[in-house]
């Protein structure tokens, strides 16, 4: 990760002080920059010398923000799970009163995040890495992946849809199935097909 060039260390401190155009809270920049190392290296792959450093500041500030490298996590992952919550609220404004069109625009956004998200779900791949460890972010994951499903399955109910929980369930396992594909097999394998299979299992409930 390249620091900017206003970056500099404190001779007495050992904190980096940022110039004028990079003033970002400590905070918000170990909080960034460990989503993307997580996302490039794993979280466990990941130790908080290096996050803090990455992150141009040290592990004492790190420290003072996060009680512990598993807070770190969840704070990411809470992050992710806000920035999901936000396509909803999109929806509604992009097509109010009108839960059909917003069910494809739904498939449609998801299809953009597909190609956007070369690493998959951010917070799938920390259930699948931190499985059997009792992370405290389990709680968290499952929580987050049960509101859009259920919220999905409304959108589908709200849009007249024959067992709208059976279809909001084949569009989560088509979206999740998508994610892992991309990744094993690249872009141009089977989950190109998303939107047509999700748009095809849409009007199957019509």
């Amino acid at each position: 990760m390249s620091r900017t060039t206003s970056a500099k260390k404190s001779e007495t401190s050992n904190e980096i002080s940022i110039g004028p155009e990079d003033r970002i809270p400590p905070r918000e920049r170990i909080v960034s920059t460990a989503s993307e190392l997580f996302r490039e290296r794993g979280i466990r792959g990941i130790g908080v010398d290096a996050i803090a450093d990455a992150a141009s500041t040290n592990k004492m500030t790190l420290y003072r923000h996060f009680g512990s490298k598993d807070e770190l996590v969840c704070e990411t992952l809470r992050r992710a799970s806000e920035k999901a919550g936000a396509i909803w609220r999109d929806l509604e404004m992009a097509y109010p009163g009108n839960p059909r069109a917003q069910l494809y625009a739904w498939v449609e956004m998801r299809a953009q995040c597909l190609n956007g998200e070369p690493a998959g779900c951010d917070l799938a791949n920390a259930a699948i890495e931190l499985k059997g460890e009792g992370h405290p972010a389990h709680e968290m994951i499952e929580r987050h992946k049960s509101e859009q499903r259920d919220r999905l399955a409304a959108l589908c109910s709200a849009a007249g849809a024959r067992e709208a929980e059976l279809l909001a369930d084949t569009l989560t396992l088509l979206l999740e199935g998508a994610r892992v594909s991309r990744q094993a097999m690249g872009a141009a394998s089977c989950c190109g097909h998303f939107a047509k299979a999700c748009n095809a299992a849409i009007a199957s409930f019509a």
